[in-house]
C-alpha cells in the first residue's frame, strides 16, 4: 500500500512540480534578462542539465526499476548536481541570483533526489541488494506493467512545452544578444579607426 501511494505521489505530485520548477527557472532567466550578462554559456549549461535529467526521467518511466536503473539514476542525479554547481558558480560571478530564483533552484535540485529516494523505497529489494543484502538485478528491460500511454505522452508534452521549447528560446535569445554585442564592438572599432 505504501509503495502504491509513493508511486502516485511521484507520478502526480513530484514530477509535475519538477516540470513546473523548470518552467519557473526559465521565467526567472527571462525576467532577469540573462542574455545580457551570463548569456549563452549559462544557457548551454541548462541544456547539459536537461540532457542529464531527460534520460533519468525516461529510465524511471519506461524501465523496470532494477539495481542497474537505480545506479543509473544515482549517477545522473550526481552529474546534474555537479553541473548545477558549475552553472550557479558561473552565473553568480556574472549576475545577481534573486531569492525567487534560488527557491526555484532548490526545487530543481531536491526533487530528482526525492524521486530517487522514493524509487529506492518502492523497490527496496533492489536497494538492499545494492547494499549487499541479496542479488542485484543488473538488467535493463521495459516495465512489466507499463505506465498508461496517455500519462507518458502527457509527460513528454510537458517536457517539451515546459522545458525544451522555453530553453531553446533562451538559447536563441542569448545568441542574438551576443551577436548584437559583437556587431556593436565591430562598429566601435570601425569608428575608432576612422577617427585616426
Amino acid at each position: 500500500m505504501t509503495a502504491v501511494l509513493l508511486q502516485q505521489v511521484l507520478l502526480w505530485g513530484l514530477l509535475p512540480l519538477w516540470l513546473l520548477a523548470g518552467f519557473g527557472d526559465w521565467l526567472c532567466h527571462r525576467a532577469y534578462r540573462i542574455e545580457h550578462d551570463a548569456g549563452t554559456r549559462e544557457s548551454l549549461l541548462h541544456w547539459l542539465m536537461l540532457l542529464e535529467m531527460g534520460p533519468a526521467l525516461a529510465a524511471a518511466l519506461l524501465l523496470e526499476v532494477t539495481a542497474a536503473v537505480l545506479v543509473l539514476l544515482f549517477v545522473l542525479c550526481l552529474a546534474h548536481e555537479l553541473t548545477t554547481w558549475w552553472d550557479l558558480s558561473y552565473a553568480a560571478s556574472r549576475r545577481r541570483i534573486p531569492p525567487v530564483e534560488q527557491w526555484v533552484h532548490a526545487l530543481q535540485l531536491s526533487l530528482p533526489w526525492a524521486g530517487l529516494v522514493s524509487l529506492a523505497l518502492i523497490h527496496h529489494g533492489q536497494t538492499l541488494a545494492l547494499l549487499g543484502d541479496g542479488v542485484p538485478d543488473w538488467s535493463l528491460r521495459p516495465k512489466q506493467h507499463p505506465l498508461p500511454m496517455a500519462y507518458l505522452w502527457g509527460v513528454a508534452a510537458g517536457g517539451v512545452l515546459l522545458a525544451a521549447l522555453p530553453f531553446a528560446e533562451e538559447t536563441l535569445r542569448c545568441r542574438h544578444a551576443a551577436a548584437v554585442r559583437h556587431a556593436q564592438r565591430l562598429r566601435l572599432r570601425e569608428v575608432a579607426r576612422g577617427g585616426r
